[in-house]
């Protein structure tokens, strides 16, 4: 079978989903300015914003991830991937799988599990598409042709890892008949925190660990920083998912161990950004924000700081009063999800579409203003979230408040949610016209330029 067949396959379906994700967003943005729109049993927006964290999380954020290593690791390891079948086989059922998820959850047909909504049947086959996954990683990296790991493997061997153990939990554990009530909340949050602690982070700094070097033509800046910050992510980010219970039933001890190690991971994110800061600092100015690859994994990079220093702070008691379950902590994820994670995912696509093709990318100048526009519309995005949330908390905390009152205090945020939702909507087109055109379009002779290997 032709090499990176695998890689094309996952990247080109999560580029796809990630337009599925963002239209379901902007429905969600729009049901709460005007609530009677799309007033069927199936676009209820309880179903319509399950239907767009799951997209987002399974259908684009791990997929693109998963295509972007399927080339990535072939390249750092000096082989090719283990079995290009077996890749192509994980794509396609990964991806029927999760269209009959999605479609369960219009249905209704669901598990009352946070951010593991889909069915029993569509987790155990997601389970299976991730051992067909990990059989692939582990074997890339036993047949390797260079000796040392760099540290984007590290850090894909520990997601792999990572990832089972807190899919199982959040999944098929908590659905057990005997886990309810705070155990099954406790275990839940678990899930949930660790889905971007220890699924998403890694991969995606995997990712970059690859990409910024690659792109700036720079060695890291510090291969045992980088270390450092794989092994105290390792043993920190686990504990940390209790402090979305603060303030509630479980008990104060767990709560003050969430706390402090909420604040520990402001170790290995600091590793993280001297790193990345670093190696754009040695490399050649001409090349540090030459195209959009290198914007989106600056931007990247600044999302990840505020993110992270974001967490350990609203887990504080007394700042955690005020924010906890408002739409702070829906602009922390996003910030999370989209603006970190999210841009280092689209710089790797941008890095790996043109690669697989053997020729230039379509049009970068077309790829600097889907950057521009994504940025400009995703900062207020995420800004009128924090303050409207802070807003809620207030309110909230008022017992002469109304839960309608709340509502209508937050009017004007939600209609600027709304607005600068559409602007990333349509910097979205932007990049899915351009990615696609790199697959797909004709090209002139003179813009063939690359091998597909590299």
């Amino acid at each position: 079978m032709k090499q990176d067949i695998a890689a094309k396959t996952m990247i080109i379906s999560s580029v796809l989903f990630f337009g599925a994700a963002l239209t379901m967003g902007l429905l969600t943005a729009l049901k709460f300015i005007a609530p009677t729109v799309g007033e069927i049993e199936y676009l209820s927006l309880p179903r319509v914003r399950m239907v767009h964290t799951n997209i987002n999380l399974y259908g684009w954020l791990l997929q693109s991830n998963m295509g972007i290593l399927f080339w990535i690791l072939p390249r750092i390891l000096h082989t090719k991937l283990f079995s290009e079948k077996l890749g192509v086989a994980t794509a396609v059922i990964y991806n029927l799988t999760l269209i009959g998820g999605i479609t369960c959850i219009f249905l209704g047909k669901i598990q009352n599990v946070e951010y593991g909504e889909m069915p029993l049947i569509v987790d155990l086959l997601v389970l299976v598409c991730w051992v067909m996954f990990s059989i692939n990683v582990f074997g890339t990296v036993a047949i390797r042709k260079v000796k040392y790991l760099y540290v984007s493997v590290w850090y894909t061997l520990g997601a792999v890892i990572w990832t089972t153990f807190v899919y199982i939990t959040g999944n098929l554990v908590t659905a057990m008949p005997m886990v309810t009530g705070i155990n099954q909340a406790n275990l839940s949050w678990f899930f949930v925190h660790n889905a971007v602690g220890l699924i998403f982070t890694p991969l995606g700094v995997a990712i970059a660990y690859y990409m910024i070097p690659k792109q700036l033509n720079t060695p890291i800046y510090s291969h045992k920083l980088s270390m450092i910050g794989f092994w105290v992510i390792s043993f920190v980010y686990v504990w940390t998912g209790a402090h979305h219970m603060i303030h509630g039933p479980i008990s104060h001890w767990l709560q003050t161990v969430s706390i402090i190690f909420s604040f520990s991971l402001i170790i290995p994110v600091m590793a993280v950004i001297t790193n990345f800061f670093g190696t754009f600092a040695n490399a050649p100015r001409s090349t540090r924000m030459d195209g959009p690859i290198p914007k989106l994994l600056m931007m990247g990079t600044i999302y990840y700081i505020f993110t992270c220093l974001q967490g350990p702070f609203q887990a504080i008691r007394a700042v955690n009063e005020i924010t906890s379950k408002t739409d702070w902590v829906v602009g922390h994820a996003h910030m999370a999800l989209f603006g970190a994670f999210s841009y280092f995912a689209m710089a790797g696509i941008y890095y790996i579409a043109p690669k697989l093709m053997g020729r230039d990318l379509y049009s970068k100048k077309l790829g600097d203003l889907h950057f521009w526009i994504m940025t400009l519309a995703s900062i207020p995005f995420f800004a009128v979230l924090w303050i409207s949330g802070v807003i809620q908390g207030f309110a909230w905390l008022n017992p002469e408040n109304t839960f309608v009152q709340t509502l209508a205090a937050l009017k004007h945020a939600h209609v600027m949610r709304f607005v600068t939702g559409g602007g990333i909507f349509i910097a979205y087109t932007l990049f899915l016209y351009n990615i696609m055109q790199t697959f797909f379009g004709k090209y002139s002779e003179e813009a063939v330029t690359e091998t597909i290997s590299e």
